[in-house]
């Protein structure tokens, strides 16, 4: 039996092949997808008028639980030092008990886009066991308009069975969870986990695949524009201020998570955005805040008084890693296009939990390939069991889950495209001044946001800079606004010699990390490494 909906009548729901299922709802907005999650008992209304949802066990992504088929197209381009592999008879297995599994079962089935830009994006029909991850996924990627559906053909497939348990000596993985992707067919199979964002890290996982081959730059950042036309991208692992600085309301924003970057210029991946709820709050997110008291946005894991369902956002108790999904339209000043021309600006943020790196440097096309590579940010103490001081984090592309392809080959495209077009390059420390965590302070908002504004207007590249004794890259030696020291990290340290053996120990950090790339990077990226050639 199929429930009407928008769709390719020609094609009929089942193009998949699923073995004897029960009802398809097709293409359903938000106001029929509320009332199946309700129906269903998935979810409730909080307050405001958002669905909340819970994702049991799952709080986050299972990064071990995902694998890619390794087969003749992928033995030789997939990073295999950094993705899972299974076999193509294991995937086959996986495909089979999957049809299988549906039997009788209802699914709701949405035909989007992943990609803005019409020459670079895949279409995408998701089937989900769950209302509420239809919803989910509506939000996040792009929603074609009417006539588009009407004659949608996919080309990609995500089947999401959170019901689904994995058999390891059956299907080749490690528990019950399992995301097996296999470009050569571009299906998805999503089981053992009700964690709603593993469908969308799955678009971006073959976007980040497929574009590079075709020369477009996939990258894990958020991205902006200005009225002039000056688009700016923000790359930076969670925590560092990726989706906070982007949300400039002097500023139109493309999206906070994922983009392209073509010959023709930047595009989102996404239609949505995935927000981070743990002790946000209207002073200062004001945007993001507002979105989770609207109807249509989804909430996870998100606790709620039991009388009046008004979110308690400070409370962690079920997970530090509480969400909101929201569509891009949700934010006034988003973008319509999703897409912009290439960028004046690119800012790599890091929270450095160490405090030695200064809040802006400056950074030369090599320079900025051998951080994108090193992807460096910082735990700090209490954030995860066992962290009592800080601990060096490096995410190759600031983004190493999502990176199917070897990063040298990301930060070839990164480099030349940066070149061609004359971009400057900035590494912003979001993380402490003045000490390490625990002795100094967090850099001060407003000092970041003065530095960046300076960037982004042109200014702060016409500055005087000095040269950093440790890291190498230029530091700007004065900025309108900011207080001299600041730019002077040892200055704001009142143990001299604590900052050179953290500066020094750092350095050390970055070069041991960077070894694996070595052998795939020409001399001036090498060259681009920290010295820590200080002068006693």
């Amino acid at each position: 039996m199929e429930t009407k909906g928008r769709f390719n009548t020609a094609l009929g729901p089942n193009t998949f092949g699923f073995d004897a299922p029960g009802r398809f709802f097709l293409n359903l907005e938000a106001p029929k997808l509320y009332e199946e999650a309700i129906r269903r008992n998935e979810a409730i209304v909080a307050a405001g008028g958002a669905l909340l949802a819970e994702t049991g066990v799952h709080t986050g992504r299972s990064p071990k639980d995902k694998f890619v088929v390794r087969d003749a197209s992928t033995e030789s381009t997939v990073w295999w030092d950094n993705n899972g592999a299974i076999t193509p008879a294991n995937f086959s297995t996986l495909l089979a008990d999957f049809k299988a599994h549906v039997k009788g079962k209802d699914l709701f089935v949405q035909d989007l886009y992943g990609g803005a830009d019409p020459a670079n994006r895949v279409k995408v029909r998701v089937y989900t066991e769950y209302a509420w991850h239809s919803l989910f996924i509506r939000n996040l990627l792009i929603r074609p308009e009417l006539a588009e559906v009407l004659a949608f053909t996919p080309e990609m497939t995500i089947v999401d069975l959170p019901s689904f348990k994995a058999d390891p000596a059956r299907h080749g993985c490690r528990t019950e969870t399992v995301i097996a992707v296999d470009f050569a067919s571009k299906t998805v199979l999503i089981g053992g986990t009700s964690y709603a964002g593993e469908m969308k890290k799955s678009v971006f996982t073959y976007l980040n695949y497929a574009l590079p081959a075709a020369g477009v730059m996939p990258m894990h950042c958020s991205a902006n524009v200005g009225d002039a036309g000056d688009s700016a991208v923000f790359f930076g692992l969670s925590g560092t201020g990726k989706t906070t600085l982007s949300a400039d309301p002097t500023r139109t924003l493309i999206g906070d998570d994922e983009h392209g970057w073509s010959n023709s210029g930047i595009f989102n991946f996404e239609g949505g955005c995935y927000a981070k709820t743990i002790r946000l709050s209207a002073e200062a997110e004001p945007e993001i805040y507002a979105t989770t008291q609207r109807f249509g946005t989804v909430l996870e894991n998100v606790v709620v008084d039991a009388e009046t369902r008004v979110p308690d956002f400070d409370d962690g108790s079920k997970t530090e890693n509480t969400r909101c999904a929201y569509p891009l339209h949700f934010i006034p000043n988003a973008s319509e296009t999703g897409r912009a021309g290439h960028p004046k600006n690119i800012v790599m943020l890091t929270c450095d939990a160490f405090g030695v790196l200064p809040p802006i440097a400056k950074l030369t096309p090599a320079e900025a390939m051998y951080h994108f590579l090193s992807g460096y940010t910082a735990k700090v103490a209490g954030t995860e069991k066992g962290v009592t001081e800080p601990e060096a984090v490096f995410s190759t592309c600031f983004g190493a889950p999502f990176m199917p392809r070897h990063p040298a080959e990301y930060g070839n495209l990164l480099r030349d495209l940066i070149a061609k077009h004359h971009v400057d390059c900035w590494l912003v420390n979001t993380g402490w001044t003045g000490g390490s965590y625990g002795v100094g302070r967090r850099m001060p908002i407003r000092v970041t946001r003065r530095l960046l504004t300076s960037a982004l207007d042109g200014s702060l590249a016409k500055a005087d800079f000095r040269r950093d004794p440790y890291f190498g890259f230029a530091v700007p030696t004065s900025v309108p606004g900011v207080e001299p020291h600041i730019l002077y990290p040892v200055k704001t340290w009142a143990d001299k010699a604590g900052f050179a053996n953290t500066a020094t120990k750092l350095v050390g950090m970055f070069k041991e990390n960077f070894k694996r790339f070595e052998a795939h990077v020409d001399a001036d990226v090498k060259n681009a490494a920290p010295t820590a050639q200080v002068a006693a």
